[in-house]
């Protein structure tokens, strides 16, 4: 075997810095505004400015999804059984979760028929008519190129978590029938 032998490495050179280099301002410094700086903060998550189509693709792919998913709820029925899955705390429990009943209230809201979905599930139906109004409001600020913002606080993450838990108890209780799916 034969020994091995040390290639002598090159000296380390540093970058040197292009024509265009900005020299290094310290820790403590304002950093450079960059090529946007005349237009108005709009967030981390908004970039430059694209075009008006750039800017609508992602609603309308979301709104493709959602609707894809209504119009298979829409033809293939969930009162029928064996085309979806059962509630796992429902199959496990016999309590009804905050969704069960979210598939049937689709199917209904679908067809047309707004008394049996709200009563196979209110807050899937207030669900439908949210996401509806958030999805228009994020399309028209969009189209005037301004970024979507929902920011909700612990405090809202918290009412809403209440309230889930409210009507999940109360649809269990014997006077709770009412919200049964």
């Amino acid at each position: 075997m034969a020994p091995q032998t040390a290639v002598p490495l090159a000296p380390y050179a540093a970058p040197q810095p292009g024509p265009h280099a900005v020299p290094h301002p310290g820790p403590y410094a304002v950093p450079h505004p960059g090529p946007y700086a005349d237009r108005p903060y709009a967030g981390p998550s908004q970039g430059p400015p694209g075009s008006l189509w750039s800017r609508l693709a992602v609603p309308a792919g979301l709104l493709a999804a959602v609707a894809g998913a209504f119009a298979y709820v829409g033809s293939v029925d969930p009162n029928h059984p064996g085309h979806y899955p059962v509630c796992p705390l429902y199959a496990f429990t016999g309590l009804y979760c905050p969704g069960c009943g979210g598939l049937r209230s689709a199917h209904a809201f679908i067809h047309g028929d707004f008394l049996a979905a709200l009563q196979d599930n209110v807050f899937g139906v207030a669900a439908y008519l949210g996401f509806a109004v958030l999805w228009v409001v994020w399309v028209v600020r969009a189209v005037r190129g301004r970024p979507m913002r929902l920011q909700l606080g612990t405090r809202q993450m918290w009412a809403v978590g209440a309230v889930l838990i409210v009507f999940s108890v109360v649809r269990n209780l014997p006077f709770g029938g009412w919200l049964h799916p």
